[in-house]
């Protein structure tokens, strides 16, 4: 039996202090696994519905058979939309960017319930970078093995919400231009979905339609065990059009 509190981990960052820990749970008497950096929890594995409902609509959209998707995640955290990813059979490659060299240690040396399974998982690679910085660079791209390589769909889970930033200088990303970036990154017919935090929020699906061909928000609620009632996300799904470029920028 594990001790009813643990801190795994800590170290300080560029980005304040990361710590993980692990306490059981008294109703369920389950361990829960907890992520904070500074004041802030990041995550937790007791509400997983929205990073696994990324996965499953991020994907949903997407032709072909198995072995025919190449996935990007950004944002690795507790591994539950990337380990989601792994299950969907027409995935072929999946490469997840992670800004926190911590956070790949913990997958790496299993210290989180997922990261066996991750780092096992031949199709899957577990990269150190700065997902916003690489999503402006389409010649470079996500995947250092292969620079300007493209990929079928990208999912997103780093920020709070496109209002709720953990850095400000992650905000040119949710704007038109910096979407444009992400989306020539992306096949023809290619996904690009996010989760929030937050409720949906018509200025950013609007700065989506200005990109992708189309674009919605999709509310995933939740029952709450802390609370007793009912707790919700949002996850955006943006489609690139099958045929020809994002859509140009009007400035």
């Amino acid at each position: 039996m594990t001790k009813r509190f643990e801190e795994l981990d800590w170290r300080p960052t560029d980005k304040g202090e990361l710590s993980l820990r692990r306490r059981r749970d008294p109703a369920s008497g389950e361990d829960v696994y907890e992520v904070k950096l500074g004041d802030e929890f990041l995550m937790s594995s007791l509400f997983t519905e929205g990073e696994t409902a990324l996965a499953r609509l991020g994907l949903e959209p997407l032709p072909g058979g198995p072995g025919s998707a190449d996935v990007v995640v950004g944002g690795l955290g507790l591994g539950y939309t990337a380990e989601a990813v792994l299950r969907d059979p027409r995935v072929r490659s999946l490469v997840v960017v992670e800004a926190l060299d911590a956070v790949l240690q913990w997958h790496r040396r299993g210290l989180v319930p997922l990261g066996d399974r991750l780092t096992a998982d031949g199709r899957c690679r577990l990269v150190r970078g700065d997902f916003f910085a690489l999503a402006e660079d389409a010649a470079a791209g996500f995947d250092p093995e292969e620079p300007g390589r493209r990929f079928h769909a990208v999912l997103v889970d780093i920020d709070h919400s496109p209002r709720h930033l953990l850095h400000p200088g992650h905000a040119s990303f949710y704007e038109p231009a910096g979407l444009r970036a992400l989306a020539e990154q992306l096949h023809p017919g290619g996904v690009f979905a996010l989760w929030s935090d937050d409720p949906p929020q018509d200025a950013f699906t609007a700065a989506l339609g200005e990109v992708f061909a189309a674009a919605e928000a999709h509310t995933v609620a939740f029952g709450n065990p802390l609370t007793g009632g009912t707790s919700a996300n949002t996850v955006y799904v943006a489609r690139r059009s099958p045929s020809g470029p994002p859509a140009p920028s009007e400035a």
